[in-house]
């Protein structure tokens, strides 16, 4: 008798829920129409108690924390201080980089932020489940033992390792971008401590469509967990005006291609389980999803 193969599993993670709420609205939507499990909560947004319960009564979301150190405002008066050159407030990722090789900003400081983020979600209500973050900065080589260390501390099961597939980028900086992944990714992969589900999306990032879904589905092998980032959400001009911004993410195209119905039929027509990240359990050094998941989820 034949042991029934398994599928692949899919975790749908949509990134920034609370850096607008047009794009927090989004994420919602297409976590209750559409294929999206999870979501990366921006801690230090403004509007974080006013999108916080929306997203603790979405019961089909997990959340995680998308720890910060590229946008907005810290939460800890002494990062606001180690950043007082940019106004007490966190420069570009490029800044940010530069600053970190250079010791800028102890460490001390950056784990006292992140603390102060995590923290911020668990009292929210949030049932943390994956720790990313804004831009990647995670995967500095200063900051993977950091975000790794805690995970351990908050029991935060998941931690995101991003890596690109070069052949895939779009133009030049989506080349140079999943360059630069990928060699972050090699520098701490030796440090990794924990089962990671394979990562997908760079090189599509701010505007999967359908095509790209498609694309997607066929490269995913059975027993394996993939997380596919995204970044669906509502455009609303009023809230939403930086040309940099505009010029990377196409929030409604991937709203469209995450809620339209014949992505989910594609899917499960392909073998894929869509999950989220409380259907998966540790099976030796391996990852995989529980047995019986729920169609629902």
């Amino acid at each position: 008798m034949s042991t029934p193969r398994e599928p692949a599993w899919l975790i749908v993670n949509a990134d920034d829920y609370g850096y607008f709420r047009c794009v927090s609205r989004g994420i919602l939507e297409a976590a209750t129409r559409g294929i999206v499990t999870a979501t990366g909560v921006f801690a230090n947004a403004e509007r974080f108690a006013d999108d916080a319960p929306a997203l603790r009564d979405c019961a089909a979301l997990d959340a995680g924390v998308h720890l910060n150190l590229t946008s907005g405002q810290p939460l800890t008066a002494d990062m606001r201080a180690a950043l007082a050159r940019w106004g007490g407030r966190f420069p570009g990722k490029f800044t940010i980089a530069v600053a970190l090789a250079a010791g800028t900003v102890r460490q001390q400081a950056e784990q006292a932020e992140w603390r102060a983020q995590i923290e911020r979600c668990l009292h929210a209500g949030h049932a943390v489940r994956i720790l990313n973050s804004h831009e990647h900065v995670h995967m500095h080589p200063r900051l993977f033992p950091l975000v790794q260390a805690l995970a351990d501390e908050y029991a935060i099961a998941h931690v995101r390792f991003t890596t690109a597939t070069m052949t895939r980028a779009r133009g030049a900086g989506a080349l140079a971008r999943s360059a630069i992944v990928n060699a972050l990714a090699a520098s701490v992969r030796s440090r990794l401590r924990r089962p990671v589900a394979r990562f997908l999306g760079l090189e599509c990032s701010g505007r999967v469509g359908r095509e790209d879904l498609d694309a997607v589905a066929a490269q995913l092998q059975p027993g394996e967990v993939y997380e596919l980032m995204c970044h669906p959400g509502r455009f609303d001009p009023a809230e939403v005006g930086d040309p940099r911004l505009l010029r990377y993410h196409d929030w409604e195209r991937e709203l469209a291609a995450l809620t339209d119905a014949r992505a989910r039929t594609m899917l499960e027509e392909r073998g894929i389980q869509v999950v989220g990240y409380r259907h998966l359990q540790v099976d030796g050094d391996r990852l995989c999803a529980r047995r019986a998941v729920p169609r629902s989820a």
